[in-house]
């Protein structure tokens, strides 16, 4: 097609569609193709490293710029891996009975979430959806049972997140961004941003000490497997 034509295809609703009067049915869509673009890649030098506002805008500036924020994502993405497969295992291994009140406070938790997210798309009284229960209660049994071994390792092991190590993972979340600085201000200055960040580093610190104590087992994973996956 050319920019400025017409054209009409048949296209199938799925049979679950929330729009019932139209769900399962076939029906003519007419689109319109408004723009072609076509990307054009910038030659890599010093006047593109000055647009970027690095520090050091030259060519090896840019190149070891783009190093380190390689670098720094790698080592998150490797972390949030080792320690989802962390997660799994103590959910897996750990027995115990779990209160049925936290289920249930956890499992209405899901469901406000969810409302809110239909909220977001448009959905129309969003607030009143009804949403079963049963489709998250497995998902908030899992929580609440990981949420209780999690606080058991953390207080029988001193697991709790220190003052240095608060401001090492600020500090290097913010080197991601433009004025370092001024990022590490506005987490410190919101006393639930802050505790954002301590849940995480305390999940860090679970992490690393069961990992200390488990047998593991390397995994050699290409670049791109772990950037996408």
């Amino acid at each position: 097609m050319k920019a400025g034509e017409s054209k009409t295809f048949p296209l199938q609703f799925p049979d679950d569609y929330q729009g019932k009067d139209v769900a399962g049915k076939e029906a003519d869509f007419l689109v319109t193709l408004k723009k072609i673009e076509a990307q054009h890649l910038p030659e890599i030098n010093e006047a593109f490293a000055k647009s970027l506002g690095i520090a050091n805008a030259t060519v090896d500036g840019l190149r070891s710029d783009v190093k380190k924020n390689l670098e720094r994502e790698v080592k998150f993405r490797v972390l949030a891996r080792n320690k989802a497969s962390v997660m799994d295992a103590l959910v897996k291994t750990a027995k115990l009975d779990v209160p049925k009140a936290l289920v249930a406070g956890e499992t209405e938790r899901m469901i406000e979430a969810a409302r809110a997210d239909l909220k977001k798309r448009g959905v129309k009284d969003a607030e009143n959806a009804p949403i079963p229960a049963e489709i998250f209660q497995p998902q908030a049994e899992k929580r609440v049972r990981l949420g209780l071994v999690v606080g058991e390792l953390v207080r029988s092991n001193n697991l709790q997140a220190q003052p240095a190590q608060l401001q090492a993972h600020i500090e290097e979340m913010a080197q991601s961004y433009e004025k370092p600085s001024e990022v590490v201000r506005w987490y410190l200055g919101d006393r639930q941003r802050l505790a954002e960040v301590e849940a995480v580093v305390v999940e860090n610190n679970v992490a690393e000490f069961v990992l200390s104590k488990a047998k593991v087992t390397d995994k050699l994973l290409p670049f791109d497997e772990l950037m996408t996956g």
